[in-house]
């Protein structure tokens, strides 16, 4: 296997993850009414940046999901996933950056959704 290191590489890794992500009965109905096809370009955009260093991302995306209820569970099985999808699909140093900063992303999500939880 290879690592990640191209766009469309970064293109297979989201559309395969999110492919398990809105296949899941925990998961999907977060996703439920989300035009993926839309969505895909913003999401791949992210992971660029994140991992390839690319320019072109704009935004908050924590500010994005802050309406969503979900939980700890939540998290854990979307982290489930997006290791998994990683770990069918590559391997090397991109690779394990993917998953570290998916780790975190995740963290932080969590940390603040429960913060806000919390002050209402």
């Amino acid at each position: 296997m290879k690592d990640i290191s191209t766009s469309e590489d970064v293109e297979l890794l989201v559309k395969t993850f999110y492919k398990k992500v809105v296949e899941d009965e925990l998961l999907a109905p977060h996703f439920a009414g989300i035009d993926f096809e839309a969505h895909f370009p913003r999401m791949i955009a992210f992971w660029e940046f994140i991992l390839l260093d690319k320019e072109g991302f704009k935004g908050n995306v924590f500010d994005k999901h802050t309406h969503l209820k979900i939980d700890e569970t939540h998290f854990k099985q979307w982290l489930f996933y997006f290791h998994e999808t990683v770990n069918q699909l590559f391997e090397g140093e991109k690779a394990i950056f993917a998953k570290q900063r998916a780790d975190l992303l995740g963290f932080t999500f969590q940390s603040k959704l429960k913060n806000i939880n919390d002050i209402k």
